[in-house]
């Protein structure tokens, strides 16, 4: 099985070249560079008030507010510390470097920067794991809206914490592949006993969202949606609007021609 990476290289692979610069005292570059990841996050590098030493790295989440609720403030804050600065306007979180003064343990800061991501949503699965821990179940799941149609549904229980993604193919196609990943995480367990236990279905949500508005693939609205698509490119069709002429051959027969 291939795992994605957690972190984003190109925010590591940025950084890095701008501190080996740096430490070889070469003449600090400007820059202005946004990043697009997985989810619609996006990320920002650039300067401060034109200071060419100072790099700031910010980061936008359309469902942070989400994660605040689970700590994600708190949990950034232990993990950065001094690095967090005030958040660029339009980002959520936001890391102030110091090109000026660099520590020895740089590369190990630029790796934190580049599990951003990573960290923000993690408080979350923290919270639920300490919660599991301590065998405090009553509180309830959490839901956090990470992609347009698609949820996060996490929650505590007494022998476990399970964690359910809601996600909506829309096309026949996604839905193939789709299950081809699902059976493939299913079988995990077959290699490592440790691996958590997954299970997957493609038409009812499973026990864990009976009472939730989780949204699930229904065929036949696709069908649907497919039959009123064909009737507009029905009607789209050019009607020909030349009447029948009739004409006649040499010998006299008369034929009626339609173009």
């Amino acid at each position: 099985m291939i795992l994605l990476e957690i972190n984003n290289r190109i925010i590591e692979e940025t950084l890095t070249v701008k501190y080996k610069n740096a430490l070889a005292r070469l003449k600090p570059e400007s820059i202005d560079v946004t990043v697009a990841d997985f989810d619609g996050v996006l990320f920002h590098i650039t300067n401060v008030n034109g200071d060419k030493t100072k790099v700031r790295v910010s980061i936008s989440l359309k469902f942070y507010k989400q994660l605040e609720e689970h700590g994600a403030d708190e949990l950034l804050k232990r993990v950065y510390g001094p690095l967090l600065t005030e958040p660029e306007t339009g980002y959520n979180v936001s890391i102030l470097l110091d090109l000026e003064n660099i520590s020895d343990d740089w590369e190990d800061v630029v790796k934190k920067v580049g599990l951003l991501k990573r960290n923000c949503f993690a408080s979350v699965f923290e919270r639920y794991f300490r919660l599991q821990e301590d065998g405090d179940v009553s509180h309830k799941r959490a839901v956090i809206n990470y992609r347009q149609d698609e949820t996060l549904y996490v929650e505590a229980q007494e022998d476990r914490v399970t964690v359910v993604f809601s996600t909506v193919f829309r096309h026949e196609d996604d839905m193939v592949i789709g299950k081809v990943f699902m059976q493939e995480l299913k079988e995990g367990r077959r290699a490592s006993h440790t691996a958590p236990q997954v299970l997957f279905s493609h038409k009812e949500p499973p026990l864990e969202l009976v009472d939730t508005d989780a949204r699930v693939y229904v065929h036949s609205r696709m069908r649907a949606k497919a039959g009123e698509l064909l009737k507009v490119l029905n009607r789209a069709r050019p009607q020909s609007t030349t009447r029948p002429t009739e004409r006649k051959t040499i010998s006299g027969r008369t034929f009626v021609r339609r173009d």
